[in-house]
C-alpha cells in the first residue's frame, strides 16, 4: 500500500514579494472510523481525523484510553475494512474483540451507531458541510503580501501568556490592514479559535467576512471548518496545512496561507485575495 501520509499540492510561493508556482507536500488528513466487532454486532466507536499511518495502534490506543477495553487480551484481531470494493477500505479499522472482553456498548455515545457494513464515506466531513448548507465566502477581503508576512509576529507579540509559559496556541483576528482586533490563547488551538469566534458571536459581529484569522500552529480541517462557520475568508497559519484543509479551502472559496514568515509564505488556495 502506498504511503498516504503526504499529499502533493500545487502552491504559489512568495519569496521577498516575488511569486512562483510550485509543487509542495502537505501532511495528509483523512477521517478514520474505529469499529468494535463483537460476536453479536459491529459497533461504530468513533470517527477521528488523522494522518494515515500506524492506524491499528491509533485505534487500539483510542479504545484503551476511552476505557472500552482494558488490555491486549481483549483484542483478537485488528484489520482494515474487509470489503475490497469499498473505496474507504483503508479508512476503516475493525477491532475484533475476544469473547468476554470488557467492552460495554452502553458506554458508546448515543451519536454512535451499530452496523455491519463498511459504508463510511472518507469525505464525510466535507459532505456534512455541504449537507448542512455551508456557504462559500465572498471575494473580499483583499490583503497585501507585505501585511501577511507581518501577521505572525504581531500575533506573537500579543501572546502574553505564551511569553511566560511557551506552551499555548493562539488565534488572532486581524483587519486587512494588519490591525489586531481580538486574540485568544489556549492549550488547544481549536479552543483558541473557538474563543475568538465566540467573542464576536456574542457581540453580534458574525459573519466576520472582512477579517483574516491567524493561527499559531498548523491549519487542520477543524480550524478551516470553524473559520468557514464564522464567515472568515482568509486563514493564515504559521505552520503547515493538511490535505483536507486545502480541499475545504478550495471547495468553499477560502484563502489558505501556510508557513508564514517575515520574508515568505505559501498560498494553498484563494490567491486572488492577495494584492500588492
Amino acid at each position: 500500500m502506498r504511503d498516504r501520509s503526504m499529499t502533493p499540492v500545487a502552491i504559489r510561493r512568495y519569496v521577498n514579494g516575488a511569486p512562483s508556482d510550485e509543487r509542495d507536500l502537505v501532511a495528509s488528513e483523512e477521517p478514520m472510523e474505529i469499529r468494535a466487532v463483537t460476536p453479536d454486532a459491529t459497533h461504530s466507536v468513533a470517527v477521528t481525523m488523522r494522518t494515515p499511518g500506524h492506524d491499528f495502534e491509533l485505534a487500539v490506543g483510542f479504545m484503551l484510553a476511552e476505557g472500552l477495553i482494558v488490555g491486549r487480551n481483549d483484542v483478537v484481531d485488528v484489520s482494515y475494512c474487509p470489503d475490497p470494493e469499498d473505496v474507504q477500505q483503508f479508512n476503516i479499522v475493525n477491532i475484533t474483540l475476544a469473547e468476554g472482553a470488557a467492552f460495554d456498548p452502553s458506554m458508546l455515545s448515543r451519536n454512535f451507531y451499530a452496523t455491519s457494513s463498511c459504508g463510511v464515506c472518507g469525505k464525510a466531513s466535507l459532505e456534512a458541510l455541504r449537507t448542512f448548507g455551508a456557504a462559500t465566502v465572498g471575494i473580499s477581503p483583499q490583503i497585501s503580501a507585505s501585511v501577511i508576512q507581518q501577521l505572525p509576529d504581531r500575533l506573537r507579540a500579543a501572546q502574553s501568556v505564551f511569553q511566560q509559559t511557551g506552551g499555548l496556541h493562539a488565534s488572532g483576528l486581524f483587519t486587512p490592514d494588519g490591525e489586531l482586533l481580538t486574540m485568544r490563547e489556549d492549550v488547544g488551538r481549536h479552543n483558541a479559535l473557538d474563543k475568538v469566534v465566540g467573542h464576536h458571536a456574542m457581540a453580534g459581529d458574525l459573519p466576520l467576512s472582512q477579517q483574516a484569522v491567524v493561527v499559531s500552529g498548523r491549519a487542520s480541517w477543524e480550524l478551516m471548518q470553524k473559520a468557514l462557520a464564522a464567515g472568515i475568508a482568509v486563514v493564515v497559519a504559521v505552520g503547515a496545512p493538511s490535505s483536507l484543509a486545502v480541499e475545504l479551502a478550495q471547495e468553499f472559496g477560502l484563502t489558505l496561507i501556510g508557513f508564514t514568515k517575515p520574508d515568505r509564505f505559501n498560498v494553498y488556495a484563494g490567491s486572488y485575495r492577495i494584492v500588492g
